[in-house]
């Protein structure tokens, strides 16, 4: 595994990349999909290959926006995001919703946050979706009511991943594999009657 630093202006992403398909996956029809995981202080992301037959490990990291200016940071995430569509070219994206937290504050940061990322995948006309928590743990450890650890634990298993990513990048992913799955159980009864407008899909 190698580790890439992709610099842009005012921010860095740290990627870890390896090795994702092999010749004959390559034949078959593959869709990159992209998973976020919002934060107004560390953003995560993950790239996964959906092969028709399960989902390979492409990317994932963390978006850092430092300790700036709200409107400064939430520019870092935008653009963070557009670099990343960019470098791997996901068609679709997968969003963690807005949790109600205890601090109302915290609340509303994390749901600009999750705006500036939504408007970055919009920008590069991603098909997106959006879900809760316990959808994403549900789809990834069999379980609403998994921890951290539990869900880091899955998606290291079902991407054969040797190393443990970030926390936010594994939360990323298993939004990324959350969403694979879903796009799968939908395409077969007609994934554009689940689409409302703007791209976005109802879930």
């Amino acid at each position: 595994m190698s580790i890439t630093q992709l610099s842009a202006s005012g921010f860095c992403l740290y990627a870890a990349h390896i090795a994702f398909a092999s010749p004959s996956e390559a034949a078959g029809v593959m869709t990159l999909i992209l998973g976020i995981d919002p934060g107004s202080r560390i953003t995560g992301y993950g790239v996964v290959r959906d092969t028709g037959r399960g989902c390979v490990y492409v990317a994932s990291g963390c978006i850092r926006t430092g300790s700036g200016e709200l409107h400064e940071r939430l520019q870092i995430v935008y653009r963070g995001v557009r670099e990343v569509i960019k470098t791997y070219g996901p068609v679709t994206m997968g969003i963690e919703k807005v949790f109600m937290a205890r601090n109302a504050d915290s609340a509303l940061k994390l749901g600009q946050a999750r705006g500036a990322a939504i408007v970055a995948g919009a920008e590069e006309a991603l098909e997106i979706a959006e879900y809760t928590a316990t959808q994403v743990k549900q789809a990834v450890a069999g379980t609403g009511g998994a921890n951290k650890e539990q869900v880091m634990m899955m998606v290291m298993h079902l991407l054969k991943l040797t190393q443990k990513p970030q926390i936010d990048a594994s939360d990323a992913l298993a939004i990324a594999l959350c969403h694979a799955h879903t796009r799968s159980s939908l395409i077969p009864h007609g994934l554009s009657t689940a689409r409302s407008r703007g791209g976005r899909l109802r879930l």
